[in-house]
């Protein structure tokens, strides 16, 4: 079976392909002998209900510094080809947004991974909310008065933006901290969107664990231990990826999620874990699959491309 497949994806030659899961992806699907195209997200068009790209041939290689090649770029009908790949990253705005009505309308007729509705419908860090007793005690809001209530409750707390991505806009907070009232001010005059407030947890210092789901289930984990004197554990502002393994209670946060997610079309997912909570679900463009693998672990390429191809 060979399938013509698209990837929706930031610009090709700015990525780093030593940590880039959308690359193992494309290098998966090629070993497989599917016929590679690409386009990015600017290049979609929707006229008169149907949506098309202007979309090149892509040949990749496992070499950094020339990791690609592409071909001449042609307008083609979305649902002429056999699936979608929708792995350009956040921030989650309305562009992303509309990206996702966008190849609504050409899902499921051409599968697009993951379900452009349910990414759109699930947030990271609001969908994990539907999991009562998961996460840590959490508020979001643009009320002063309930925000200062929960800091008076919590004490260590941490403000983040709803729709943030990547540890930006990431904030502890002490109890003894006086900035509290000047970072609220700050969300509240740079953006129209909730604060997230949640309880601070100290396991993090231990790490953030990244846990990958494919179809629902929990297939590899990598642990990202935050720098001395930074609360944020991702990767690309400092946290440090080691090897992990998967503990019991990730297996029962993800089997907890798994049949929604898998209810959701959605067939690869990372999940946040600090301690014993989960923090966040990730449906737009998770990451960690190559540095997983580069830990020993298991080529999460291979088995989201065979859920994939049971999908087609």
């Amino acid at each position: 079976m060979v399938l013509r497949v698209a990837l929706q994806m930031d610009p090709i030659g700015g990525i780093d392909i030593r940590g880039d899961t959308s690359f193992a992806l494309a290098l998966e699907a090629q070993r497989r002998g599917h016929d590679l195209f690409y386009y990015e997200p600017d290049r979609l068009a929707m006229r008169d209900g149907q949506v098309s790209a202007a979309i090149q041939p892509l040949q990749v290689a496992d070499v950094v510094g020339a990791h690609y090649q592409l071909g001449d770029a042609v307008m083609t009908n979305l649902r002429d080809v056999d699936v979608i790949l929708m792995r350009q990253d956040p921030p989650f705005d309305m562009n992303y947004i509309s990206a996702t009505h966008f190849l609504e309308r050409v899902h499921p007729h051409t599968l697009v991974v993951n379900d452009p509705a349910s990414v759109r419908n699930a947030p990271e860090k609001i969908f994990p909310v539907e999991f009562a007793g998961l996460l840590p005690p959490t508020l979001m809001t643009r009320d002063r008065a309930a925000l200062n209530g929960f800091r008076a409750e919590f004490g260590d707390v941490i403000l983040k933006p709803v729709f943030g991505n990547g540890g930006a806009g990431i904030f502890r907070v002490r109890a003894e901290d006086e900035n509290f009232g000047s970072l609220i001010d700050m969300f509240l005059a740079s953006s129209r969107e909730p604060v997230i407030a949640q309880q601070y947890l100290p396991d993090v210092r231990a790490g953030d664990k990244r846990v990958i789901l494919v179809e629902g289930e929990a297939v590899g984990a990598l642990n990202r231990v935050p720098a001395a004197g930074d609360a944020r554990a991702n990767v690309h502002v400092g946290g440090t990826p080691e090897a992990i393994g998967l503990t019991d209670r990730d297996l029962e946060i993800a089997a907890t999620i798994g049949p929604r997610l898998r209810e959701l079309g959605i067939v690869f997912a990372g999940i946040d874990i600090i301690g014993e909570h989960l923090t966040e679900i990730n449906v737009t463009s998770p990451t960690c699959i190559r540095e997983i693998k580069q830990f020993g672990g298991p080529d999460i390429a291979v088995m989201i491309w065979d859920a994939i191809e049971a999908r087609r």
